[in-house]
């Protein structure tokens, strides 16, 4: 599905999405996230190679370890939430990455500004 799109072009897909990510593997370690320097939840790039425990307030600490250990046990395949944070409404989604036989592989962090498509009514046809 990837072989005719350079690494450099998938990375740089990767950085115009909408939505900021970041992948903790199964042994919880931070591999990669996007949008270094323009994101809703900053990260250095000190956090690739780190356990996601030690990347999290202690305050949501727990809640984030119920989540990842749900997902590796198969009892949870995602989470929804949203805050409201700097002025902005922002929606938070952890996704278990499973492999094709329903191995745990990861966790899938997907924050976004949703504040103006709060505001959405109506429908807006392409290129009207």
């Amino acid at each position: 599905m990837f072989d005719n799109v350079s690494k450099e072009t998938l990375e740089i897909i990767l950085h115009t999405l909408p939505v900021e990510f970041s992948f903790v593997d199964d042994t919880d370690t931070v591999r990669i996230f996007n949008k270094n320097g323009d994101r809703i939840f900053p990260r250095p790039r000190s956090v690739i190679g780190k356990r996601v425990q030690d990347c999290h307030p202690s305050k949501s600490l727990h809640k984030v370890q119920q989540i990842i250990d749900e997902m590796k046990t198969g009892a949870r395949d995602a989470a929804d939430f949203w805050i409201n944070y700097k002025g902005m409404k922002v929606s938070i989604r952890y996704l278990a990455v499973r492999d094709k036989d329903g191995k745990y592989l990861g966790c899938l962090e997907v924050s976004q500004d949703i504040t103006d498509l709060q505001k959405i009514d109506g429908e807006k046809r392409l290129l009207t």
